[in-house]
């Protein structure tokens, strides 16, 4: 009996719980009849006598009244189970009803969160401007080109455009040459016209080297926290930038030398060789003695490139061709909103910011890069995209340049090189890597290479992390994130190659 009371009891719990109370009875019952049994039993000892056949016919009727109530109670539970069952059935329904509700709402929820990102949310398939990024392909094309011998990296650009005028500064013949365009010497101006302006924003540079570095960390932080939050930078570099005409052009130029009127007559800012000047109308220029000589055009050229190394997604930021996958831009208004971009046309400038590409596309441009420098003729190994050597000279720093975004480096051919360094014992051990940014209207970027230490290659190149970084927002800091995700990948890494 007490077996089953035990059954009922752990039936009624897990199923109607307070519903049913009839088993508790049963138990009440059954605990009074062994609490009369002990009592009794220690109050006297047992005995046959007719004193002891008369409590034990009380005991009897008190059992029998519990298999009574257990029998009833189990009635009155089986009752109320199949009214709770039917209950249970139509709070069933009740629920669905309510989520199907909730469902209605979550969906039209998500679809106006969708209605912020144009209802197309970034992957690593969308198809985004990378900026200047497009300087470091026109480089290794350059190299390509270099390396067949149909490049001169010394001889003036006329002798591939002489569409280009003779220079002067001050009152001097000078000569530029694609190796100056390629690491920012020509003194071709960038932007900014004004060249008293701009010599005066050089000079203002020195003197902020100058001054102490906790208030050049403030006034990056400032300036960070303001472009985050979409509020106007006083008096910041990459703002006035964004403030020049040439950044929001519509017209549409058919060729590389018909961009060459934007600044051919224009005087140059310092003497070519003398001064580090960052300009993309520079490698418009340098796009030019591509195209001659390749002999065919410049964007045929890049585009034949692009598909030997396998970078199907990057193309021309053409606004006519439908690009699947391609994002809209964005920047802060001067209220702090998101906002779309003016609409601009990119053709004045492909060499230096006009391609459209994925991270995953920039990852495969970076490793083939990082695989050309690391073999050197390797037994066994399949040559990579640039000759080592070739590799080496493009990832190898130029004097008297700088790297605006990087205060460790300096500019080589196409990028910004970080040497390795290490001052002091115990003290700061600086890695080398390369890197470049992009910024323009509704886009930054960032492309990062970390070769792996020499002592540390594994068997088999490329040996080190690539990492590419994409937002169509204007005017995100990339670079200093780009480095810090590659030291972390870098740490997982084993330091030696798996034994075979």
């Amino acid at each position: 009996m007490s077996n089953l009371l035990c059954l009922s009891r752990r039936f009624f719990c897990a199923t109607c719980r307070a519903r049913v109370e009839k088993p508790v009875c049963s138990l009440s019952v059954f605990t009074l009849r062994n609490q009369l049994l002990r009592r009794h039993l220690w109050t006297r000892r047992w005995s046959d006598t007719a004193a002891d056949r008369k409590t034990r016919s009380v005991l009897l009727i008190l059992g029998v009244g519990t298999g009574f109530l257990l029998s009833l109670g189990l009635k009155n539970h089986w009752s109320a189970y199949e009214l709770c069952e039917c209950k249970v059935e139509k709070t069933d329904r009740v629920q669905t009803s309510q989520i199907s509700k909730y469902t209605s709402a979550i969906e039209t929820s998500r679809d106006l969160l969708k209605r912020i990102k144009n209802r197309v949310p970034c992957d690593p398939n969308t198809v985004m401007r990378i900026a200047s990024i497009s300087k470091s392909l026109t480089a290794a094309a350059v190299a390509r080109l270099w390396e067949d011998g149909k490049i001169d990296l010394d001889a003036p650009v006329q002798k591939y455009v002489p569409e280009f005028p003779e220079k002067q500064f001050e009152g001097e013949n000078v000569i530029i040459t694609p190796r100056m365009l390629l690491s920012h010497l020509s003194g071709i101006r960038h932007y900014e016209k004004d060249a008293k302006k701009v010599r005066h924003v050089k000079e203002k540079a020195k003197c902020l080297l100058k001054t102490s570095a906790r208030e050049e960390q403030r006034e990056n932080k400032a300036e960070k926290e303001a472009h985050s939050s979409g509020k106007e930078v006083k008096g910041g570099q990459r703002k006035k930038e964004f403030e020049q005409e040439e950044y929001y052009i519509k017209d549409n130029f058919e060729s590389v030398i018909q961009a060459l009127d934007l600044f051919k007559d224009d005087p140059l800012i310092f003497k070519p060789g003398s001064v580090f000047l960052y300009s993309t109308h520079a490698f418009t220029l340098l796009s030019a003695v591509v195209e001659r000589a390749a002999n065919q055009g410049f964007l045929v050229h890049m585009m034949a490139m692009f598909r030997e190394l396998g970078m199907m997604n990057t193309v021309p930021d053409e606004n006519e061709p439908i690009i699947y996958n391609r994002s809209r831009f964005y920047h802060f208004s001067k209220k702090g909103r998101v906002v779309n971009c003016p609409y601009v046309d990119n053709s004045y400038k492909w060499a230096g910011g006009g391609f459209l590409s994925t991270v995953g596309d920039l990852l495969i441009f970076g490793n083939a890069l990082l695989y050309s420098y690391q073999v050197e003729n390797t037994p066994g190994q399949l040559p990579g995209f640039l000759k080592h050597l070739s590799a080496k000279a493009m990832w190898s720093p130029v004097d008297r340049t700088e790297a605006a975004w990087d205060r460790d480096g300096r500019y080589a051919q196409g990028w910004v090189v970080v040497e390795k360094q290490q001052n002091f014992g115990q003290c700061r051990q600086r890695r080398h890597y390369v890197s470049h940014t992009g910024g323009a209207v509704g886009a930054s970027s960032v492309l990062l290479v970390l070769p792996r230490e020499e002592e540390l290659r594994p068997l088999h190149p490329p040996h080190g992390v690539v990492v590419s970084i994409i937002t169509n927002m204007q005017s995100v800091g990339l670079n200093t994130t780009a480095l810090k995700i590659a030291h972390e990948f870098d740490k997982a890494t084993p330091e030696k190659a798996p034994a075979a």
